[in-house]
Formats: structure tokens, C-alpha cells, sequence
């Protein structure tokens, strides 16, 4: 007959109220006749005081204090206002006054690494000598780092990068699809693919769901996105590389230019950003008490420079590189650094890539031989989305595909897909982890990837 409540909701509001609770013990201490537990769900906790009296024995006292970290408990209690802030716990104007102790499953007295030194910032821990807890720890132990408060606001608002993501693009028309993940050929026309076993043949891990959105297009959905896992072959162990990631996929036609679809685009995000806002500053503020980070910026609407632009503005700042090179690293932060000094947003678009330096698929620009209608969007100085207008009339696809050296023959479907006419259209593709990263200022990727996979990291 227990009707459990939640610890968040144990306010002023419950005082005095009579409740079931269930939780994690995080920590206990027991101090003469009595022991102060604290519990813990998901980001939330309340201090649980079992004291000697009407509903205690000595006995329940010890036997409390003897619970190991990380059980599972089930506590009747009375809600109290607390005689003064209780600094340690979200709940802070409340405590819970045990009355029973219930353990549900009992964890290992030894635990591979400590909640309290896992959310401990890491320059606190360099200040005082105390523990913090690195990355691969972490990640060995993952089931135990998810545990803790900073990771559960991270993946809750990850959780709420993808409603946002979804909620405001059926709102503006776009059909959801699931597109194959084993496919037949590599599906960018480069070599960074995992190729997989496929009967008495192989086949390929895609790289994008690129060529099914845009076959969909060729269908006459119009509007298109889909979400859902992307794998890269590439032997990058960067804080912003992973072997397999979440792709947030757009694909759209459009009637006159394809600036339609990017601003589409921008405006999909400019709404996540407002709706994380809105909805998840308790989440925000959990995490940014661990990775201190100024708030996230942006314009709206969006910024956009062209690529040209970008460059004389790292030319400017010192910085030698050519019109037809692609940016590096080091200069798409620098650029960001710059933007924002100049125009206060960590949010922008750079536009009119050259076209050199984009896959075989971009549309050229019509005016101009050397660049292309593709365009990046950066947050905090670091491309979320690639994206561009792509080549819908097959004989220039064909062309295009021949110049970057690809088989014909592995891409006859896709250009095939294209002789029964197809609309002007235009798309991109955000990595979720990135997104999730970049808006909370993280400092890893691998921080925002629930189990993260990288040249080095197959489990757990």
C-alpha cells in the first residue's frame, strides 16, 4: 500500500505530511543516538534523520548506519521544516524523520569510485588535495558515474535536445523516418566506414542516412527528418570524435534558394536552445555547479557570414591560410572566439563553403566555380552541423562523382533515384552528443555519450 512521492517534490508544501519514499542511501552518519542518511534520487536529495524515540530503537539506529552506500531503501517518514538550510542537499528547507527503513537491494560495501569525488569540480579537488575522478575511471564504471548528479542533468537535458528536436519539426511539417543502417555501399565515398559481414558478401555501417533522406525528398515527402545512430571509421581521439554517434537529420525541399532550408534550420535550433532554457534550468544549473560555464548566446534571428567573410577575419587576426582551404581545428575556435567578441552570439552560421572541400553531392554555386551552396553551424566556436544544397539533376551527379573518384557502380541507386525528377532540396546532419557538450560548455564529448565508443573504447 506504499504510494511512493518523489524526493523533488518534498517542499515546505509536504511539512508535517506523512510519505513513502524510495532512494539511494549517498551517504550515512551515525552520531550517538543518531544517524543522518542522506537520499538520493536521479539529481535530487533530502537528509533522512533516524533518531532514538516513539519510532526508533538503538537498534534501528545502528542497523541504518550500517547500510552500504548505493542501496536501495524504501523510508516512511514525516517531512520537517529543517531548523536551518541544509546546504549538502537540493532539499534544503526540508528533512525526512524516519519512522521505518526498508533495504530493497543491498550494494557491495566497496565501491570503484566515489559519488562525492565524481562530481567534484576538478579545480577544487587540485586546491585541497582531494580526490577527483578522471575520465577513464569514469567510463570503466559507467553504470556508477551515471549515478551522479551532473550526469543525470547532463542526459536529461540531452533527452530534451531530442523532444525539442522533434516537437518543433512535426510542428513545422517535417514526416520522422528510420533509415538503414547497413548499407551497401559508403554512403560519403570515402574510406572512414566499418565493414561488416553480410551473408557471403559485405556491407558497410552508414556513415549518414544522407542518401535515404534525399530519397525520400525524390518520394515526395517534402520534409523529412530522421534520429538515430551514425558510425565514423575515423582513428580520431579528439575530445569531439566518437566512432559512433546520434545523428539529428534534416532534409527539405525548398521552392526558390536553398537559404529556405537553412534558415529552417537555424531557427529548429534557435527554438531547442530557447526551449532548454525554458525547461531545464534545473539541469543547467546542476551541471554548471560541477563545469562552471558562462550561459549560452545566441541571435536570433541567426547569424550568417560567408566563408570569405570568416576568412579575412582570421587573416585579420594573423592567421595564413588560403580561400580554398578548409578550416582547421585551431581556426574554427579561433573564429568562434572572434564572432563573439564582434557579434555576441555562440551560435552562427558560416556559408558558401569552397567546393573542394565538400563531398561530391554539394551543389556548386552557380555564380562562382570555386565555392558551394554549403554551409556549417557552430556553437562556442565548434561545427554541429554540416549541411548544403545537394546536386538533384543526375548527369552533374555522375560528373561530380567521377571527379572524386567514387565507383559508379556502388552509387547507381542513389543516382538512379535522381532520373524521375526530383525537387531542389537541401539538409544536414548535428551530432546530439556535440550539441550537449557545446550548450553546457563541457570539455569531452564522451561526456555526453551515455556509453561512448572511440578508436579506444568498446565497452562496457
Amino acid at each position: 500500500d506504499r504510494v511512493l512521492v518523489r524526493i523533488k517534490d518534498l517542499t515546505l508544501e509536504k511539512a508535517d505530511e506523512e510519505v513513502w519514499v524510495r532512494g539511494r542511501i549517498h551517504t550515512s552518519r551515525a552520531k550517538g543516538k543518531q544517524c543522518f542518511l542522506v537520499l538520493r534520487q536521479q539529481q535530487f536529495n533530502i537528509q533522512a534523520l533516524v533518531a532514538v524515540g516513539q519510532h526508533a530503537s538503538k537498534q534501528m539506529v545502528k542497523f541504518a548506519a550500517n547500510i552500504t552506500k548505493e542501496s536501495i531503501v524504501d523510508i516512511q517518514g514525516v517531512v520537517r521544516k529543517a531548523y536551518q538550510k541544509i546546504g549538502s542537499c537540493t532539499q534544503q528547507d526540508v528533512e525526512l524523520h524516519v519512522q521505518r527503513i526498508y533495504v530493497i537491494s543491498s550494494a557491495e560495501p566497496r565501491l570503484p569510485l566515489q559519488l562525492d569525488d565524481a562530481v567534484r569540480p576538478e579545480v577544487e579537488g587540485e586546491e585541497d588535495g582531494r580526490a577527483t575522478v578522471n575520465q577513464d575511471t569514469r567510463l570503466d564504471n559507467r553504470i556508477i558515474d551515471l549515478r551522479t548528479s551532473t550526469s543525470q542533468a547532463v542526459f536529461c537535458l540531452q533527452s530534451g535536445i531530442c523532444q525539442l528536436f522533434r516537437e518543433t519539426l512535426i510542428r513545422k511539417g517535417f514526416v520522422e523516418i528510420q533509415t538503414p543502417k547497413i548499407i551497401s555501399a559508403a554512403s560519403e565515398g570515402g574510406a572512414n566506414v566499418f565493414t561488416v559481414s553480410y551473408f557471403k558478401t559485405s556491407a558497410y555501417l552508414a556513415q549518414s542516412p544522407q542518401l535515404y533522406k534525399q530519397m525520400c525528398i525524390c518520394a515526395d515527402f517534402e520534409k523529412v527528418f530522421c534520429i538515430g545512430p551514425v558510425f565514423r571509421a575515423e582513428d580520431s581521439n579528439t575530445h569531439r570524435h566518437l566512432t559512433e554517434f546520434v545523428g539529428l537529420d534534416i532534409e527539405m525541399a525548398f521552392n526558390y534558394h536553398y537559404h529556405e532550408v537553412v534558415d529552417e534550420i537555424a531557427d529548429t535550433l534557435v527554438q531547442i536552445f530557447k526551449g532548454l532554457q525554458e525547461r531545464f534550468q534545473t539541469e543547467i544549473q546542476t551541471v554548471s555547479k560541477q563545469f562552471p560555464c558562462e550561459p549560452f548566446k545566441f541571435l536570433e534571428p541567426t547569424l550568417r557570414l560567408e566563408y570569405r567573410e570568416g576568412v579575412a577575419m582570421l587573416r585579420e587576426a594573423g592567421v595564413e591560410m588560403g580561400d580554398e582551404e578548409d578550416l582547421s581545428t585551431p581556426n574554427e575556435k579561433l573564429l568562434g572566439r572572434l564572432v563573439k567578441e564582434k557579434y555576441d552570439t555562440d551560435f552562427y552560421i558560416l556559408d558558401k563553403y569552397p567546393l573542394a572541400v565538400r563531398p561530391f553531392y554539394t551543389m556548386p554555386d552557380p555564380a562562382n566555380a570555386k565555392t558551394s551552396n554549403s554551409y556549417d553551424m557552430f556553437m562556442r566556436g565548434e561545427e554541429i552541423l554540416s549541411g548544403a544544397q545537394r546536386i538533384h539533376d543526375p548527369q552533374l551527379l555522375t560528373e561530380r562523382a567521377k571527379h572524386h573518384g567514387i565507383d559508379l557502380e556502388k552509387i547507381k541507386a542513389y543516382i538512379d533515384s535522381f532520373r524521375f525528377g526530383a525537387p531542389p532540396h537541401a539538409g544536414g546532419g548535428i551530432g546530439l552528443e556535440r550539441v550537449t557538450m557545446l550548450y553546457l560548455g563541457l570539455h569531452n564529448v564522451r561526456q555526453t555519450s551515455m556509453f561512448p565508443r572511440d578508436p579506444k573504447r568498446l565497452t562496457p
